[in-house]
């Protein structure tokens, strides 16, 4: 008999079936037995019972214990007040691969602990939910720039120099010269966006930023679309397009996960566009009103970002920062020299920058002047250089990371939580 998976029960009402997983809770009643088993597609009820299996099955019930894995056959019966509404009679049972002791029980845990036994955690029911979510923010993410014609071409993980800054670069041997940890993939986004006219990588990226926020990891990922012959009115509505897709696919696929999460489903559904666009200049008057010291060239922080997202129920759009605090192959605003033609996307509730994004500068001589002004050597950047010397043209792009778009989306509190297997400044096991 094949195997089926358990959220394939309701296809097979009144049928024997074979069904294989993790026992994910129990209950003995003496001569029955109840069995809470899950698969990684769903969760259902087993029965054991003694009227219907002989002494030797029965009694392989001692065992089963949290997270022993056992294969059953028996009938599948409609049951509503079963979890997925459907239970499945047994009449044999075989035990896989027993689990004493199992580390993580029904009792609280604190955080350290959970981290250091994240290899299990994440069987969980919650762990599971923000998985499924973080799967599905990941498929939509795809979904939307391949429905419009992009091309995924990824970008390499070692590079020969720096993207967003020097000093949060993990330098390894690379044979017999140094290399560096991506930071990001756009500058080879900016290669691949020439070849093709619009492009997307995605993968992992790294920064060695000593931070110990709730938002900041040592190795995460995004999700990075490059387009030629942008303007940055587009590139916005670009990202909030990307952004409302992701959550109308999250909401229509999800809702259970979210409910486990105890996620105000509500709120996430009441989010429409347009999204508030709010220059730099003006997030720091608001600032300064409401009494936080931060002057004009001063980049946010997270307290900051907290009080510009708590004035809205979307997510909003800050734009024109100071070029001084942006990266050397940002556009200057041609209205205004002193700023950027950058802009973060801020998500509501607190949880702060989730897509940071602009236009590139396309002009050969300006783009080696910032080179030079952000002390970065023209020789490791020729190859970039080339991409204005032949065919040159306005493009720009964005990063969504995934990690803080998972914290957002489920409501959680921590990044940490938002991976499978968090890497911060404290953290390289499991």
């Amino acid at each position: 008999m094949e195997r089926i998976w358990i959220e394939e029960l309701d296809k097979h009402d009144g049928q024997k079936v074979k069904v294989a997983g993790w026992v994910f809770n129990k209950r003995s009643g003496g001569k029955i037995k109840f069995l809470l088993l899950r698969d990684g597609s769903g969760v259902c009820q087993a029965i054991l019972s003694k009227f219907d299996v002989d002494e030797e099955t029965f009694e392989k019930h001692k065992d089963i214990s949290l997270e022993a894995s056992i294969v059953i056959e028996g009938i599948v019966k409609k049951e509503e007040k079963a979890a997925g509404g459907f239970e499945i009679l047994i009449e044999n049972l075989e035990v896989i691969g027993k689990s004493e002791n199992y580390p993580i029980g029904k009792k609280e845990h604190g955080v350290e602990f959970l981290l250091d036994k994240r290899h299990l955690w994440l069987r969980s029911t919650k762990q599971r939910a923000i998985m499924k979510i973080r799967h599905e923010i990941i498929k939509a993410s795809r979904d939307f720039l391949n429905n419009l014609g992009f091309i995924n071409v990824d970008s390499p993980i070692f590079t020969p120099s720096a993207c967003e800054g020097t000093t949060t670069l993990f330098e390894v041997d690379y044979f017999d010269e140094k290399a560096y940890l991506s930071q990001s993939g756009q500058l080879y986004n900016e290669a691949s966006v020439m070849a093709h006219g619009r492009v997307y990588c995605f993968g992992p990226v790294f920064r060695a930023e000593k931070s110990k926020t709730r938002r900041h990891l040592t190795e995460f990922w995004q999700i990075e679309p490059e387009i030629a012959f942008i303007d940055f009115d587009q590139n916005m509505q670009l990202i909030e397009e990307m952004t409302l897709y992701i959550l109308k696919k999250v909401i229509e696929n999800r809702e259970n996960e979210l409910n486990i999460l105890e996620r105000d489903v509500e709120f996430l559904k009441n989010i429409k566009g347009p999204f508030p666009r709010i220059s730099y200049t003006e997030a720091i008057e608001i600032l300064k009103e409401k009494g936080h010291e931060i002057e004009w060239g001063g980049d946010f922080g997270a307290p900051d970002e907290t009080v510009l997202t708590e004035m809205f129920k979307t997510p909003i759009f800050v734009h024109r920062f100071p070029a001084k605090i942006k990266a050397f192959y940002m556009k200057n605003d041609p209205e205004n020299e002193e700023l950027a033609l950058g802009v973060d996307m801020l998500a509501p509730e607190g949880y702060g920058e989730i897509v940071g994004g602009g236009i590139r500068e396309e002009n050969l001589e300006i783009l080696k002047k910032k080179l030079k002004e952000h002390n970065l050597p023209l020789e490791s950047f020729q190859w970039f250089l080339d991409l204005r010397e032949y065919g040159t043209v306005p493009h720009g792009g964005f990063g969504m990371g995934i990690e803080r778009t998972v914290s957002w989306i489920c409501g959680i509190n921590h990044v940490r939580e938002a991976i499978p297997f968090p890497r911060t400044i404290y953290r390289l096991i499991p």
